[in-house]
């Protein structure tokens, strides 16, 4: 397989806890770390786009992250985003059809920081960096288990799980 891109843009799965203020920001992207220490053998490469909470993206900000899918080398992409707006994303790929063609894009995040002990921010990320092997070029969301099509899944804030809609 082809070296695989990730690009990071922040969201709850870079959130940090700071206890001076009792609040969380968002930190330096953990992927970098999650893979670091665990056997993975495929080549890729970790670029941070911003460290945003999801609800602070912007118009501007999905225009750099799709400009960004569509200038990498790579045909297999893996975005990690916060999961308020991470759909909004991929709409935004799915509107640019130049930008992903011929690549197999896939969204995920965490509903808790990958720092907590009891975080689904590795089994998401791996999730989609095995979707984003696998998978017919597209933009999809891998979330709560399953790997959805972008633009035909919502996020459900009664049960802060994706779905089909």
């Amino acid at each position: 397989m082809d070296r695989l891109r990730i690009f990071t843009t922040g969201g709850t799965i870079d959130k940090v806890y700071f206890d001076a203020r009792s609040t969380y920001q968002v930190g330096p992207p953990h992927i970098i770390e999650m893979l670091k220490g665990l056997p993975v053998t495929l080549d890729y490469q970790v670029t941070s786009l911003m460290k945003k909470d999801s609800l602070e993206i912007t118009d501007e900000d999905r225009t750099l992250i799709v400009r960004s899918v569509a200038g990498a080398a790579e045909s297999r992409v893996v975005i990690t985003h916060g999961t308020d707006t991470m759909t909004m994303t991929a709409d935004a790929l799915l509107d640019d059809r130049t930008a992903i063609e011929g690549r197999t894009v896939v969204l995920t995040g965490a509903l808790q920081p990958a720092a907590f002990r009891d975080s689904d921010a590795y089994f998401n990320v791996g999730a989609a960096i095995a979707a984003a092997q696998t998978l017919p070029p597209g933009v999809y969301i891998a979330m709560n288990g399953r790997v959805f099509h972008g633009g035909r899944v919502r996020k459900d804030p009664a049960t802060n799980c994706f779905v089909d809609c």
